[in-house]
């Protein structure tokens, strides 16, 4: 009995090892995804300090969604939707000038690279600077 005990130990603590090992590959992965990203950028973030605005990111992500409040295909989006009208999804700030954004009309999907600015009365104005369309394989 207790050599199966010891076994059954070993066991659990090669498995504990195994996960720890996971966990740190999933920490060190995530460190490597959040470097572009304007929430862990200081230099990028200084830019809004004079705005006092709790969280940059969001509240820029917020004005970029407005965007596909118009009716008919989000204007920033140079594609007229097939299935439905394309609207922005997904949204990435990189830093204080660049957002990369996912789109979609529910079957075709592509994505943009925008440049925005945050100006002092809180308006963001954005510009595309390229695009692109995925085809679709049927």
């Amino acid at each position: 009995m207790v050599a199966s005990k010891d076994s059954q130990i070993q066991q659990m603590e090669l498995q504990i090892e195994q996960l720890q090992d996971a966990v740190s590959k999933v920490e060190i992965k995530a460190l490597e995804l959040q470097y572009f990203s304007l929430e862990n950028n200081d230099d990028a973030l200084a830019y809004y300090d004079h705005l006092n605005i709790e969280n940059p990111s969001r509240y820029i992500a917020d004005k970029l969604l407005e965007t596909n409040e118009s009716r008919g295909d989000n204007p920033l989006i140079p594609y007229e939707g097939m299935e439905s009208d394309f609207k922005i999804n997904k949204i990435k700030i990189l830093n204080h000038k660049w957002i990369i954004a996912d789109f979609s009309d529910g079957r075709y999907w592509g994505e943009l690279l925008l440049n925005y600015e945050l100006k002092d009365n809180l308006g963001v104005d954005f510009t595309l600077l390229d695009h692109l369309l995925y085809t679709r394989s049927q």
